[in-house]
């Protein structure tokens, strides 16, 4: 891995775009072996808009899913030690370059270090209800605005959860798995700007969606999970309490009650005019933010019980993912080369490092299993399938058990797909049962050696393997179409 660093930018096309390169350009220091522009538009047309600079921009076409998708993107095409994710919309100060070369020479515990977020508010009045939601970005935690990690903690854990939508709470997610990793996530000294972008009259009701996001932070972490991130309670409670007031003061007129109606409209009055009031007072009070502040803090509670609601709802759909995955490796997570003792022909077959890399999120253990006869027959020696190993980890992430067989179909061992050896070595290292593990071949013996240990299988068939195996692991394992397809469904629902 070469030394040095990588800059990531995720966006959709932002006139802020250009000011952010050139500003980076412009900053004293080493600069970035790469920058990568993860173009997220989901039609790239037309070509972004970039200023000349002396720096070396790759622009790639991320899928159109979201920042935390973009960002994917990016880092996996990095070869740096380091990965920095800059938004779309900052600007690093005069010295951020040498700032972040100093913030990251740190001790190799260290997994990640974020910069100092400043944001310019107006001297001459108090800042309205979106510069202070803008100034709050100073004083959080772990956000990318401006966030620096370790390329082998990106690897560990996957990177960022693609079921995150949203530049909301995807970046709390990555630092508490990085955390949970072991690693040290500190606070640097380099300084990045961070301009109030212009917003519409409803843009905070829009952010509502972000309540969604919260319940599934809820599921991973509990219900404390606002402390770890460094986060005061939330207006949950608050909200629900202003929507089922009005909801109660709505049904009271509908059955005539007059007394549950004025009952319901009388909380509801009261709530929504504290939460109006605590917009309002703190800001520079003109009719325009005043009149925006009642009519957003009338629409906000309810649209914000609502995503929550509908969050909550797909979390609970969710399937319990297994706790390990055990993957053939040839034919299945690399391109076949029979009796292959040379790394440099070693071929990822497209997809495998994303669906590998959406287990990693999902905290699923990974192990691989495969049988390695060409040892035996004096084909390979034992150090090349470490070596064309080595180099699948390498391309591919972190593998936590490689289990392989060395011996002859005639030899009789108990490791030799399909006996159930290999999966019972690779669950005993990974300290699971093998109940809980899902083993993912090409081949009838995968299937085999899934079904003698006690685990699930999935066959990913290939122009190789033979009719006769998928009928016959049809009634005991699940058929998929590919790698990806197949840990979409041990996923189900998550995305």
């Amino acid at each position: 891995m070469n030394a040095g660093y990588t800059v990531v930018i995720p966006t959709t096309g932002r006139a802020s775009l250009g000011a952010l390169l050139a500003a980076l350009d412009a900053a004293a220091g080493p600069a970035p072996e790469q920058v990568i522009v993860a173009d997220n538009r989901a039609h790239p047309a037309p070509p972004l808009a970039l200023p000349p600079t002396d720096l070396r921009v790759r622009v790639v076409h991320a899928p159109g899913r979201g920042p935390a998708a973009a960002r994917n993107t990016g880092w996996r095409l990095a070869t740096t030690e380091w990965v920095v994710f800059l938004d779309d919309d900052v600007l690093p100060g005069a010295r951020w370059r040498q700032g972040l070369c100093e913030d990251l020479d740190v001790g190799a515990d260290v997994g990640a270090c974020q910069g100092r977020i400043v944001v310019p508010l107006p001297r001459d009045r108090a800042p309205t209800d979106l510069e202070r939601a803008t100034a709050g970005l100073a004083s959080a935690w772990w956000i990318t605005a401006d966030m620096a990690y370790r390329r082998e903690v990106l690897a560990c854990t996957g990177g960022f959860d693609e079921d995150f939508p949203r530049a909301f709470r995807e970046d709390a997610d990555l630092a508490l798995r990085a955390q949970a990793r072991g690693y040290r996530l500190v606070i640097g000294r380099r300084e990045t700007a961070h301009p109030v972008r212009p917003a519409g009259l409803l843009a905070s009701v829009r952010a509502q969606a972000g309540n969604a996001d919260n319940a599934l932070m809820r599921r991973k972490y509990g219900p404390n999970w606002r402390m770890r991130i460094g986060e005061g309670p939330g207006r949950t409670r608050r909200h629900l309490l202003t929507t089922a007031a009005a909801l109660a003061a709505l049904a009271g007129a509908a059955a005539r009650r007059p007394d549950v109606a004025r009952a319901g409209a009388a909380v509801w009055l009261a709530s929504t005019a504290d939460f109006a009031l605590r917009r309002i007072l703190p800001g520079p009070r003109t009719p325009d933010e005043i009149a925006r502040m009642v009519v957003t803090s009338v629409l906000i509670p309810p649209v914000a019980c609502w995503h929550r609601a509908r969050g909550e709802l797909r979390v609970r759909m969710l399937r319990r993912a297994p706790k390990a995955v055990l993957f053939d490796r040839d034919d299945t997570l690399i391109h076949d080369v029979p009796y292959n003792g040379d790394p440099t022909r070693v071929r990822p077959v497209p997809g495998v490092r994303e669906a590998l890399d959406r287990l990693r999120v999902h905290g699923v253990r990974i192990g691989v299993v495969s049988n390695q006869s060409g040892v035996a027959r004096g084909k390979l020696r034992p150090e090349q399938v470490d070596a064309v190993n080595a180099e699948v980890e390498r391309l591919l992430g972190p593998i936590e058990t490689w289990r392989t067989c060395p011996h002859g179909a005639d030899e009789g061992c108990e490791c030799r797909k399909p006996a159930p050896g290999l999966v019972l070595d690779a669950a005993s290292d990974l300290r699971v049962r093998p109940g809980d593990c899902v083993v993912i071949g090409d081949t009838g013996a995968d299937v085999a050696a899934a079904r003698a240990a006690g685990a699930a299988a999935i066959m990913v068939p290939t122009q190789r393997t033979r009719t006769a195996e998928i009928r016959e692991a049809l009634g005991a394992a699940a058929i998929a179409g590919s790698v990806p397809e197949a840990v979409h469904r041990l996923l189900g629902g998550a995305r």
